[in-house]
């Protein structure tokens, strides 16, 4: 198995998945590696809501491409099998941040377990609506959550491309 460090530098966004399912096990490792990221004085204030249904991943899809502006049919979600969607806290001053850091955590987790995976924004506006505010009802979720964003998961149906060159002046040292 490769270092964490260069599973960080080589990991990449998949944008095209095998239909095959993902074993609960991976996907209980790549939610594991979520909940323990950093969070706003270890308050821990994000939730995840593993999709796996299909007809209700293909919903969430129906309201994305929606939220975007695109023609019924489109699948922001690329064809991935799970939808892992992370939500966190309103009322918790770092609550964007600290879903940004579990999706970053899944999303690397995913890698190092020879996954697919790739941050899809627009979960914020999704659940706001009142069908995905009450499917948080129905899972027993209480209190006001925001969509932080969707990290989804399935096997890679093509290799990565190699990481592109790394733009110049973007560090800088205060010695």
């Amino acid at each position: 198995m490769q270092s964490t460090y260069q599973d960080l530098l080589a990991r990449r966004s998949c944008r095209k998945f095998t239909a095959d399912p993902v074993p609960k096990d991976l996907i209980e490792k790549v939610i594991e590696a979520g909940i323990y990221a950093p969070s706003g004085m270890g308050a821990q204030d994000v939730i995840i809501v593993a999709v796996t249904n299909r007809e209700l991943r293909d919903r969430l899809s129906t309201a994305n491409a929606a939220v975007m502006g695109r023609p019924a049919g489109t699948d922001p979600f690329y064809g991935a099998p799970v939808v892992l969607v992370v939500l966190a806290r309103k009322d918790w001053p770092t609550h964007v941040y600290d879903g940004s850091a579990a999706i970053g955590n899944m999303l690397n987790a995913a890698y190092a377990l020879g996954l697919g995976s790739c941050w899809i924004h627009r979960a914020k506006e999704e659940f706001d609506q009142p069908e995905w505010k009450q499917l948080l009802a129905d899972l027993g979720v209480e209190g006001d959550y925001e969509g932080i964003g969707h990290c989804i998961l399935g096997y890679p149906a093509a290799d990565p491309a190699p990481a592109a060159p790394r733009k110049d002046d973007r560090v800088f040292w205060a010695e």
